[in-house]
């Protein structure tokens, strides 16, 4: 059985494989797709199969899937540009006989306003139209992505942002690896199966603050601003523009509840809780 996972030297995709080695799998069934062979050259030396393919080379993509059993399609990180990509992707997979894709989604996809909902619907469509069966890992926030925002709240006792009292159900990305790492190397049919992935803390951005404090030392406290506030407060630090709109319309989705779940999903598939948000802070303020 080999298993191949897209965008394998990112930070999700390579913990994907070290998960894989963990449960057993042999480095020779596992294929890394990369964009940039000298980036994962630590992967070849565990003997991995490293195989180079963008998600623009429809080429490249059929051959690095030949004799591929099991896909895991992270999605791409070119907002604006992933359907594309990721039909690309799709349909090299069809192309190689692929018998099951893993397709690491947006929680709530089908129902979520966030901005970032209408790309991972788009594919998971298109993945449910394919003949290869299909299983959707829906990510919930990844603590990680609070990595700024958590130094910034502990150096000014603030933390901002634009998620009212709404929870987010956010984990490690170490917990998400482990929960497609677990699909991959079951053993019963995944095709058509959905996963609303969130871990066990669902924390108000009050809650954050409180917690960044414990850590830090001192007291921080959240301060709630409109969407568009914290946008441009977002741009006028230099976060490019769209993105900061992005960020934005997320925690606005936050307080909608749109990142939020008690679905157990994670839990199941990994066989523990999540990694807590604490453990997050201390390490980005290592």
């Amino acid at each position: 059985m080999t298993i191949a996972v897209t965008g394998a030297t990112g930070q999700l995709g390579g913990l994907v494989i070290g998960e894989l080695l963990e449960r057993g799998v042999a480095p020779g069934d596992i294929v890394a797709v990369v964009r940039d062979e000298a980036k994962a050259a630590d992967l070849a030396a565990k003997g991995v199969q490293v195989r180079v393919a963008a998600y623009e080379d429809p080429t490249a993509l059929r051959t690095a899937f030949e004799g591929v059993d099991k896909l895991l399609l992270i999605s791409g990180s070119e907002v604006g540009r992933r359907v594309p990509q990721h039909t690309n992707v799709i349909e090299a997979a069809e192309v190689d006989g692929v018998k099951l894709i893993a397709y690491t989604s947006l929680l709530k996809a089908d129902t979520s306003g966030i901005g970032l909902a209408p790309e991972h619907l788009a594919t998971e469509q298109r993945l449910a139209s394919s003949p290869i069966p299909a299983v959707f890992l829906r990510n919930g926030w990844y603590w990680e992505n609070y990595a700024q925002a958590i130094g910034q709240a502990a150096a000014t006792g603030t933390l901002i942002g634009a998620a009212g009292d709404g929870r987010v159900a956010g984990a490690a990305r170490a917990d998400y690896a482990a929960a497609a790492a677990a699909v991959l190397t079951s053993e019963e049919g995944q095709g058509g199966r959905v996963y609303e992935l969130g871990g066990d803390e669902r924390l108000t951005y009050a809650d954050l603050a409180r917690i960044i404090g414990e850590v830090a030392g001192k007291t921080v406290e959240y301060k709630n601003l409109p969407e568009a506030e914290y946008a441009k407060v977002l741009a006028d630090n230099g976060v490019p523009e769209q993105f900061a709109a992005v960020l934005a319309g997320s925690d606005a989705g936050i307080a909608r509840g749109e990142l939020d779940t008690e679905s157990g999903d994670l839990q199941k598939l990994t066989g523990r809780s999540s990694t807590p948000f604490a453990d997050v802070v201390k390490a980005a303020l290592a």
